[in-house]
């Protein structure tokens, strides 16, 4: 099955509709199913579909004359090989196949490394010949840090040249819990909460055994499939893995500040910066600020608090790093009992509230919240409380906050992810926790997994509290994969290369 990317098919097919040339940068972190989406856009289309591969780069433009001669274009019945880049470049044109030419060149960063040429060559073939002719260059690759540092760069020779940059991210949930249409909504929420939206780690799982079977037998066993993925992607991408594994290991367990981690490695915070970027860089860790931090804060602020971005790097950090031990002595169902099991429910807690956030960007794409807000986050700060003359201070926090673009409407949100119904205390908890600014309109919402007692439903329909619960998930992701059977999209074969 091909599930989801829709918004990355439209972005690729309204270019290749378009009535110029044009040169596309994709890129993505590893395992995020970039390959397979152009996989699917070139079907039927007159393409050249090239994945590089770290090789010297005379091999490189052997493999890569090779796979463009295949086709049949005129040039393959005088030569096996391009003279030089320039000439392999500028035979896309001759594509035998009517309508727009693609070329797509996979993990564009490795040809570079062979050859730190070709971007001045591509340049250079771009400028004076092919940005006239009826062609599609896409340029994809998983380094993050080349794409946008090197590739994008001003002092690269592409730069300005790009007709399109797309980046592309894990998958929403909508789309993600369609791996696993047969399982219950709390289960499709942990492995969510487990795998995130990447789709190679998605499609590791097996939807027709349970997710205690799935966790145990794909990621606990020693040697199963993604045991040693996290060890993998670090030592494929960084260096000093020992330290990086101290300071990963370190953010999962809560410790959100330079100083707390620093605390917790006894690393020098000036070294801990560096990781740190690095890691942003990568995609693994982000750097959180309360939503209505102003640009100029965030700038000289030492507020932000550091979390992993990565659900499976969380989950492995968590439960299979800490029990390394064990696990290499064949205990995986032991530690699933004992170690995993307990915490389950609570550790998708946070990917409930990452969806709950996700529900209201579709709904205020929809238009149908009571304004459009234009940003959405988490929100915490001290507060200060006055009440009958006693004033004392608390920091408090909010699961949603999302405002209009003058912060003069608000909508306030929390997130119930337990195995009870919410009751009006939750709420007006919530009113207690944010001081509203003058001037302003203020909304609340609610989410509640296990529904909400009548008292609070009494009192959501007299002061307009918007409430929703498992049904109304169940029901709009149901609506969701109707829609998309009677469009035609979003199901086809998934196939997703073990480098992607």
């Amino acid at each position: 099955m091909f599930i989801g990317r829709k918004n990355e098919l439209q972005f690729l097919e309204s270019r290749y509709l378009s009535s110029s040339a044009e040169l596309i940068v994709l890129y993505g972190r590893r395992r995020i199913g970039k390959t397979e989406t152009l996989t699917q856009f070139i079907k039927g289309k007159p393409a050249v579909f090239y994945a590089c591969t770290e090789t010297p780069d005379s091999e490189q433009l052997t493999r890569f004359s090779t796979k463009l001669l295949s086709t049949g274009m005129p040039a393959s019945r005088y030569t096996s090989r391009f003279r030089n880049w320039d000439e392999a470049i500028l035979s896309i044109r001759d594509l035998p196949e009517k309508g727009k030419k693609i070329l797509v060149i996979d993990e564009f960063p490795y040809m570079c490394k062979g050859n730190p040429a070709i971007p001045s060559i591509l340049q250079n073939v771009w400028d004076h010949e092919l940005a006239k002719e009826n062609v599609m260059i896409i340029l994809c690759g998983s380094s993050m840090s080349f794409m946008e540092k090197e590739l994008l760069a001003e002092k690269n020779p592409l730069y300005g040249r790009a007709t399109g940059i797309y980046r592309m991210d894990p998958m929403p949930f909508r789309d993600a819990q369609q791996f696993f249409p047969d399982w219950s909504l709390e289960d499709r929420i942990s492995a969510f909460s487990i795998l995130g939206g990447i789709p190679y780690y998605l499609s590791r799982f097996d939807g027709k055994e349970d997710l205690k079977h799935n966790i145990i037998h794909r990621i606990l066993e020693k040697g199963s499939i993604l045991y040693s993925e996290v060890d993998f992607l670090l030592r494929q991408e960084l260096r000093e893995t020992n330290i990086y594994n101290a300071i990963i290991e370190a953010v999962a367990l809560g410790n959100t500040t330079l100083s707390l981690i620093h605390d917790k490695t006894g690393l020098d915070k000036s070294k801990i910066s560096v990781y740190l970027k690095n890691l942003i860089e990568l995609g693994i860790v982000e750097r959180e600020f309360s939503i209505l931090t102003s640009t100029a804060e965030r700038a000289k602020s030492q507020r932000g608090l550091y979390h992993l971005t990565d659900p499976y790097f969380q989950f492995w950090y968590t439960f299979v790093y800490p029990n390394v031990s064990e696990l290499e002595t064949n205990d995986a169902e032991g530690v699933y009992r004992y170690m995993v099991e307990p915490k389950l429910h609570e550790f998708a807690s946070h990917a409930f509230e990452k969806i709950c956030t996700e529900w209201i960007r579709d709904m205020n794409r929809e238009n149908r919240l009571p304004f459009h807000f234009v940003r959405v986050g988490r929100w915490w700060d001290k507060v200060n409380h006055r009440e009958n003359g006693r004033k004392w201070s608390t920091s408090e926090e909010i699961d949603i906050l999302a405002c209009s673009a003058d912060q003069s409407r608000i909508l306030l949100g929390e997130c119930k992810y337990r195995n009870e119904k919410t009751g009006t205390d939750v709420y007006r908890k919530l009113q207690s926790k944010f001081i509203v600014p003058p001037d302003t309109h203020l909304w609340y919402c609610l989410f509640s997994f296990s529904g909400f007692t009548e008292p609070m439903k009494d009192l959501a329909a007299k002061e307009g509290v918007l409430c929703f619960d498992r049904k109304d998930m169940e029901r709009t992701l149901l609506e969701e994969s109707c829609k998309i059977r009677n469009e035609g999209g979003g199901a086809g074969k998934l196939g997703i290369r073990d480098d992607e």
